[in-house]
């Protein structure tokens, strides 16, 4: 009889122990899966374009935001591509580097990338029949979505711009003095997002791509593209969370006024 009250006690606090774990696992992978909805931003755009590029959270913190995404490095120090838990950097001579976990950014935008849509595309499209196609599958206008285009490309246009010194000049003076470079017959990934169009100043309204190739020496922001036979993925975001800086030149900045025409000058590389 004691030997049975013994055992029911333990298997009593085993159940209870089960129990318990469960529900912390249960808890874990329902709170990832939010997590995997939302866009996390550092910073809105209109602050980069007037020139706050002293980066405020680093890699190593950035990672824990998402595994897929784009951004720009501390002093507008080139193009970032985030791909498969992986940070690349786009040097202003063209070089695709590994990201030391110490780097900050003052701009960037992660998420935790899981399909919700796919195609494959055996068509020629330039940049603009692209996005127009994407526009025709997705669900709404109104949603942002963050999207990966892999395959192979008949040609690709991209940039990066060299990192800055103090005093920042603004956006679209920095962009003036980009590296602009070019790729024919070429595989790889396009990774970024798309934005509705009320977030404009927050972010790019729109499409804001960045590419870098399979075997990750090539890379840079889009500027144009040629399409051959690409799988287009399309992940619906529903939440946007944006870390906005507390240092002075971001509080003393005048965001305000209408940016469109810089936005998109900017953007496009002009």
């Amino acid at each position: 009889m004691r030997i049975s009250r013994i055992f029911s006690r333990r298997l009593l606090v085993f159940l209870l122990i089960f129990a318990l774990l469960s529900l912390l696992i249960i808890g874990y992978y329902c709170g990832k899966r939010v997590n995997q909805d939302t866009l996390f931003q550092i910073s809105v755009l209109g602050s980069l374009m007037q020139g706050v590029y002293d980066g405020d959270m680093s890699i190593a913190e950035l990672k824990n935001k998402g595994n897929f995404g784009i951004g720009t490095f501390n002093a507008l120090d080139g193009e970032m591509i985030y791909l498969d838990g992986r940070f690349y950097q786009v040097k202003s001579d063209g070089r695709v580097i590994a990201v030391d976990n110490r780097v900050k950014t003052p701009f960037a935008m992660v998420t935790f990338f899981g399909s919700d849509k796919s195609v494959f595309l055996e068509k020629a499209y330039d940049y603009e029949g692209l996005s127009k196609f994407i526009d025709s599958i997705i669900p709404s206008k109104n949603l942002p979505y963050a999207v990966k285009i892999s395959g192979r490309f008949d040609y690709i246009k991209v940039r990066s711009v060299p990192a800055q010194e103090k005093p920042y000049p603004l956006l679209a003076e920095a962009v003036k003095n980009q590296s602009v470079f070019e790729a024919h017959n070429i595989a790889g990934t396009l990774a970024g997002f798309r934005m509705p169009q009320y977030s404009q100043g927050i972010n790019v309204a729109g499409y804001h791509l960045h590419f870098i190739s399979f075997d990750r020496r090539f890379a840079g922001h889009l500027l144009q593209c040629n399409t051959s036979s690409v799988k287009i993925e399309i992940d619906d975001i529903d939440q946007i969370r944006v870390r906005l800086p507390k240092d002075r030149d971001f509080l003393e900045k005048d965001l305000l006024g209408n940016q469109d025409k810089e936005i998109n000058a900017v953007e496009k590389g002009n």
